[in-house]
């Protein structure tokens, strides 16, 4: 009878850049930008270099199979700090083991313990599976609106 794998959860480091690049990289190509692994890497050695953001690595077994990207916010009005969950990726053959689940579940962990008032995120309306791991992780659907300005 075979073992069930588990997944492990930490925080990246520079051992782990080369991995994360290329999902980065994957993730990068799932919204419509060309492959560029050179550039993945570089934009997350910076983000980790420099201590821009928080990136929590998801291992299956030995294999390197998401990641969850964090950055820094903060709350004048709760005045506190706040995370936002920018970038949530798990590679096409990791899916429907509970990784997206995991890597949710570490990230407002680790908010939680950093002492933040919260965590968000955003995604769009028709992605009906992101919205429902949400859910079910026990995220909601706030009644607020956001809007964007976009330079590029």
């Amino acid at each position: 009878m075979g073992t069930k794998t588990a997944t492990t959860i930490s925080r990246a480091g520079p051992a782990d850049l080369d991995a994360l690049a290329a999902l980065f990289d994957a993730y990068r190509q799932f919204y419509g930008q060309a492959p560029d692994l050179p550039r993945a890497r570089q934009w997350l050695r910076e983000r980790l270099r420099f201590g821009e953001s928080v990136v929590l690595v998801a291992r299956h077994g030995p294999a390197v199979a998401g990641f969850v990207q964090l950055y820094p916010m903060f709350s004048s009005v709760r005045t506190s700090r706040t995370w936002i969950l920018n970038d949530l990726y798990v590679d096409a053959a990791m899916r429907r083991r509970g990784v997206a689940r995991a890597l949710l579940d570490a990230a407002a962990t680790f908010a939680r313990e950093d002492g933040a008032a919260g965590i968000s995120l955003e995604t769009t309306r028709d992605n009906a599976a992101a919205r429902a791991l949400y859910r079910d992780a026990g995220w909601r659907e706030d009644a607020t609106r956001w809007y964007s300005l976009s330079f590029a």
